[in-house]
């Protein structure tokens, strides 16, 4: 079993990763971003985007009820329904799905994020949160039935409510869920880079511990990625690839171990 994350940056090559996934055999799972799309609409709305930076040094994106419509406009619409549309159009049977369709992802919504005010500490409270329960029997009753599962946010908190989440975490709660041995992750880059200025600095492989240092001083986003990436490895995963989502055949590409392979 394989988990393949897209993310949702503007040059992702979603038309060739489906061209790829023609000769990919299933069972595989596909859990996509939208952040870029997201953007753009809330731009269009006049909704600004704020960043929440964790004391911690974590930064997520404040979900507010405009900010959730967006996300829902963004992920569970335009690109969740053209990442489907891509795949029926090449014979995969993809069912594009969120976390909140029959609680495929369950979580709990933050009790709040601790955050520097200043001199101050205080509590943001939004609607968002983590994952923290996979509906298996449906997802499993889905695979054995062919469907390619294309997931996205939102998740549903104890309540049934839409909250915004991490992917990555996502990931990890369903690679723990049905064991999937390899995780792929589409990226904006060659793979993981040495030096972020220099696309050449591309760090074809990674062991576990190295990774574990890279996370200790990174910052912002990247932090929580490298985080949720470490999770994977509590969890047995075999093999993570960072890929470069921006090139012809990228899944292609992935699977020759063309990007930054973890293990």
């Amino acid at each position: 079993m394989v988990i393949l994350k897209i993310g949702g940056g503007h040059h992702i090559n979603l038309e060739g990763i489906a061209d790829d996934l023609q000769t990919f055999p299933p069972p595989y799972i596909i859990v996509h971003g939208a952040n870029a799309l997201r953007d753009e609409l809330a731009a269009r709305l006049g909704i600004e985007k704020r960043i929440l930076t964790s004391v911690s040094g974590y930064s997520s994106v404040y979900s507010d009820a405009d900010a959730l419509d967006v996300l829902m406009m963004a992920y569970a619409g335009l690109r969740n329904k053209r990442l489907v549309e891509l795949c029926q159009q090449r014979g995969i049977n993809a069912i594009g799905l969120t976390g909140l369709d029959g609680r495929i992802i369950q979580g709990r919504r933050n009790r709040g994020i601790r955050i520097q005010d200043g001199e101050k500490i205080r509590i943001v409270r939004d609607f968002s949160g983590k994952p923290r329960q996979v509906n298996i029997a449906l997802l499993k009753h889905l695979l054995q039935e062919g469907y390619v599962p294309v997931l996205t946010v939102p998740i549903a908190d104890e309540t049934g409510t839409a909250i915004n989440s991490e992917n990555d975490d996502i990931v990890t709660l369903l690679q723990g869920a049905i064991g999937a041995t390899r995780v792929i992750h589409f990226i904006e880059a060659p793979g993981l880079l040495a030096d972020p200025h220099r696309p050449e600095s591309v760090i074809p492989r990674l062991g576990w511990e190295e990774l574990a240092r890279w996370e200790a001083r990174a910052e912002g986003r990247m932090k929580r990625k490298l985080r949720a990436l470490l999770q994977l490895k509590q969890q047995q995963v075999e093999q993570v690839i960072l890929a470069d989502g921006r090139v012809k055949h990228p899944l292609k590409e992935a699977l020759n171990e063309n990007g930054t392979v973890i293990q």
